[in-house]
């Protein structure tokens, strides 16, 4: 039952990623011809030589590369990837046929903003859950499993010469905008893949380091491990307290620090994903623990 849940959760939520970035090309992009990446900007070249609709294109792509996928990639892959081959450019085809969507704004730096937004956002709702988008994201992933090529390096080298087909199509304008909406979409995608699990990991040095750890059980609840570490200077041997916080808990545990040892070091780091207790798994019930 969880993990049909799990499914029916996964699979609506591909589809408003699909969705998003499908707003974002086909109400911005396309209409103000910025140039793009992936299986959209290899439609767009290929939409100059041949009347089919760039949205009808996308889905011959997708199904092209659906099926390569599932030959080279297997079973696996495919059935993670069908769902955004086949909704992705009924989404394009959609938001393409409402006139209202396509003069929702004359300024192209408007557009190239938009469009990066809602690209990034919607890529990051699909790359989070794990899935692929389908399309042009398969040759790079065949490249890694059969040459050992990173993905990330075979994706972007496809999507510069994607967008290099475009530059012979597209206005100047097109392309100085283009290059801003590929870098607004990059950042938005990576915030949107680390957002919620941001916090610190704290490291506390100080020869004090069993009562700050039991003052952190007790005052903040959260879980501690200790380090061993040798002082640079005395050479000591001790223990170090490392815990994870989020920022509100790290000003509350600065100030328990410096109550119990105003000379101890502390180190916050941001860190971007947290498994475990007290994060991804239910905390540690102290009380009953100290009855056993």
């Amino acid at each position: 039952m969880h993990s049909l849940k799990r499914v029916i959760r996964d699979s609506l939520l591909v589809v408003l990623g699909n969705a998003v970035v499908a707003f974002g090309v086909a109400v911005f992009a396309v209409p103000s011809d910025l140039i793009v990446g992936g299986a959209t900007g290899l439609s767009l070249i290929i939409e100059q030589f041949v009347s089919v609709n760039y949205a009808t294109i996308v889905f011959g792509i997708n199904m092209v590369m659906l099926i390569i996928g599932f030959l080279v990639l297997g079973k696996k892959f495919a059935a993670g990837t069908i769902l955004s081959s086949f909704i992705f450019p009924f989404f394009l085809g959609l938001f393409e046929a409402i006139p209202q969507f396509q003069h929702i704004t004359n300024d192209i730096l408007l557009s190239a903003i938009y469009a990066g937004i809602f690209t990034g956002v919607g890529l990051g709702i699909v790359f989070r859950l794990g899935y692929s988008t389908g399309g042009m994201d398969v040759p790079p992933i065949i490249l890694n499993k059969k040459k050992g090529v990173s993905v990330a390096l075979a994706i972007n080298v496809l999507d510069i010469m994607i967008l290099v087909g475009q530059v012979f199509f597209s206005s100047f304008e097109g392309i100085l905008y283009g290059i801003i909406t590929v870098f607004v979409s990059t950042f938005v995608l990576d915030q949107v893949i680390v957002m919620g699990e941001k916090n610190l990991q704290v490291l506390v040095i100080s020869a004090e380091h069993e009562k700050i750890a039991e003052a952190i059980f007790n005052e903040i609840d959260r879980g501690c491990t200790f380090v061993n570490v040798t002082t640079g200077y005395f050479h000591h041997q001790q223990k170090a307290v490392l815990c994870v916080a989020n920022n509100r808990e790290y000003a509350k545990i600065n100030d328990l620090v410096m109550e119990i040892d105003p000379a101890a070091f502390i180190i916050g780091s941001e860190i971007h994903s947290v498994k475990g207790r007290g994060f991804t798994l239910p905390n540690i019930d102290l009380e009953k623990r100290d009855h056993v």
